[in-house]
Parts: structure tokens; C-alpha cells; sequence
């Protein structure tokens, strides 16, 4: 069985935008590196229901989104649209297929923004938002807040954690796209939120902190849209006393296990959770230095990581029954890999 996955990247050296690659199950191993469509800094991409994919862009000192037509899956793929509208480019960027909405979380600007879908395709802005406050301890914190993801909620409120103000906020969102804060919760100093989780069948989330090497269990209140910690615990050994910077986070379909990229450690963390707990299980090697995104295929038996400094994908076996990864595939060339997204 062949299965497809959209490579968001950075464009600093090989790279020219975003790529594709397939997984063979029946063969385990990921084949057939092929180019999308050219980009600057495309690295986050979304896949809407209707085929559209749509990514963060960059053009000189300016940023925004552009969209891809994949229905055809003829490559390279056509250009729809592109609205360079931000002074650089964003960090994230996801679909809200119900509202016909599209969300992007600018980190260098402090912005968070909603851009409604028109019916010719085409998008225009229809809100944007910048976070102020009181920033955390860290180096990374001192220039200011620092919106690093922005997603639905369960309940289809939208949630931003916020790196720089070690905050997480929840946003009411009408059909227009036009934000209404609704909570904030503030993390320990210097946590660094980054992206977060939810559970499928439970009230709870899984946020990781980037600056803190930390992942927070939480409590999701769908009737208030507020969080509130329930533990938290290391991504990486007590005795690492080197750099590290937590990334990506992905949860299992049956809720029993998270998973999260460890960049310095260069390490996949593992871990058993339940709606109040999590428990490391595993770190195993990324085979490669600065692992960004990583994804799980339809059946979770199979996880593809990609490498951003050393250019390479690794492909790892899943049991689904203990949550664990084995290696199987390492050094599949990559340029400048940062986001997997499958199609």
C-alpha cells in the first residue's frame, strides 16, 4: 500500500518549497521524493477536505499564505492563490473546512490572523489579533510574545499557545472569523508553549513547552473554554544538561499515547498518558540532528520524522498495543525538512 505525504520546509539552502513523498507499507520504507510547488519558507502546510493545500509563505521582507490546487494530484501542483499581507512569514497555519476559514500564528509578529475562503477560492484577511503582555524569563522570550500555533478546539473554539508569554488562549470564532477571547492560562515561567493536543474521547489536552523540554497534561473545560494543569513532566533525561528544544507533538487515535520531537537531544519521546498522567515510555534516536514535524500513518503502524539540519527522513514501525517505535529506514534525503503532512 502506497500512502502520500506533503514535506513543508525551510528554503535557507536545497530546498525550493514544499515536496512530496510516498510511504510503502508492504516494503516499509518511504520512496519517491518529488516537488509541489515552489515557496519561501513553507514550513507548515494544511491539506483542506476539497483538495486545496494551503501553506505559509514568504516573499523578501514580507510573509502570508499561499494555496496549491491537489485535486488533480498532478505535480507540480497549481497555484491558486497567494496573499502576502504580513512582514514575514508565519509559523502555522490550519483549515477550518466548516467556516470556510483559514488561521495562521505569526511568531515573529506577535499576530495571529483569520482569513475567511471565498467562493472563487481566493482569501481575504478578516481578522487579526496581536498578542501583548508580560514576557517570559527565557532568551527566547525577550523580544516579545510569540504565537506558535493556532488550531480548533475540540468544541471548535480556536486555541494559540503562546511561546513568548507562556500562555495559552482560547478565541471564540464566528463564521466571518472575527476572535473573541474567551480564557488564558499561564503556565509555569519559561515553559515556552509550542503546540498542543487534544484527546479524542476525553476533556483533555497535551501541551508541549519548547523552551522547558516539558509536556503539561491538561484539563479542557468545553463549557468555559478554560484549561487547567493537571501534571506535567520532562521530555527528555534529568542528567541532559545540553541544549534542547521540544517541537512536535502527535496523540494516538485510541488516546494512549503522545508523542514528541526532542531538537538537541535528537530523540523521539514516547510516552503512556491518561486523562490526568503521563508516563515516559521510550526515547529513540532521530537519526539525524534537529527533528522538527513527524506524522502517523491511517493505521498509526508506521511514523515518518523528518530532519531539518541533516536533510534526511527516518521511518519508524509503531506497536499499537505498547505505543513503542523500532527504526526501520534512516538517511532518506530530505532538504530542509520541517512540517509532514498527510494527504
Amino acid at each position: 500500500m502506497i500512502e502520500q505525504f506533503y514535506i513543508g520546509t525551510y528554503t535557507h539552502k536545497t530546498s525550493k518549497g514544499v515536496y512530496q513523498l510516498d510511504l510503502n507499507s508492504d516494503a516499509k520504507q518511504i520512496e519517491n521524493l518529488q516537488f509541489v510547488g515552489p515557496a519561501g519558507n513553507p514550513t507548515y502546510v494544511a491539506l483542506s477536505k476539497n483538495g486545496k493545500l494551503y501553506m505559509v509563505d514568504k516573499e523578501n521582507d514580507g510573509g502570508g499564505v499561499q494555496i496549491f490546487d491537489a485535486a488533480s494530484m498532478s505535480l507540480p501542483l497549481t497555484p491558486v492563490d497567494r496573499v502576502i499581507d504580513q512582514d514575514t512569514n508565519p509559523a502555522y497555519i490550519t483549515v477550518d473546512d466548516n467556516r470556510h476559514l483559514v488561521y495562521t500564528a505569526n511568531y515573529h509578529t506577535a499576530e495571529i490572523s483569520t482569513y475567511a475562503i471565498q467562493s472563487d477560492g481566493l482569501l481575504k484577511l478578516a481578522d487579526r489579533v496581536t498578542h501583548s503582555g508580560q514576557v517570559g524569563p527565557k532568551n527566547e522570550q525577550a523580544d516579545g510574545p510569540h504565537p506558535h500555533f493556532m488550531d480548533l478546539t475540540p468544541d471548535n473554539r480556536v486555541v494559540v499557545c503562546d511561546l513568548g508569554l507562556d500562555r495559552v488562549f482560547v478565541y471564540d470564532v464566528d463564521d466571518q472569523g472575527s476572535l473573541a477571547k474567551v480564557s488564558e492560562l499561564a503556565l509555569e515561567p519559561g515553559f515556552g508553549p509550542r503546540h498542543i493536543v487534544f484527546a479524542h474521547d476525553a476533556d483533555t489536552a497535551y501541551l508541549v513547552g519548547e523552551l522547558s523540554s516539558k509536556l503539561a497534561v491538561l484539563h479542557y473545560n468545553r463549557e468555559t473554554g478554560e484549561f487547567t494543569v493537571q501534571k506535567i513532566v520532562r521530555t527528555i533525561p534529568d542528567d541532559w544538561t545540553a541544549h534542547n528544544g521540544a517541537a512536535a507533538i502527535r496523540i494516538s487515535a485510541d488516546d494512549n499515547y503522545v508523542y514528541v520531537s526532542n531538537r538537541g537531544h535528537n530523540s523521539l519521546a514516547v510516552f503512556q498518558v491518561t486523562d490526568s498522567d503521563a508516563e515516559l515510555i521510550q526515547l529513540i534516536s532521530s537519526e539525524g540532528d534537529f527533528p522538527r514535524d513527524f506524522n502517523l500513518n491511517q493505521d498509526e503502524t508506521f511514523l515518518i520524522l523528518v530532519n531539518q539540519n541533516t536533510d534526511n527522513a527516518t521511518l519508524y514501525t509503531r506497536n499499537p498495543e505498547t505505543g513503542k517505535l523500532t527504526m526501520v529506514q534512516k538517511d532518506f534525503e530530505v532538504p530542509e525538512g520541517v512540517c509532514v503532512c498527510p494527504e
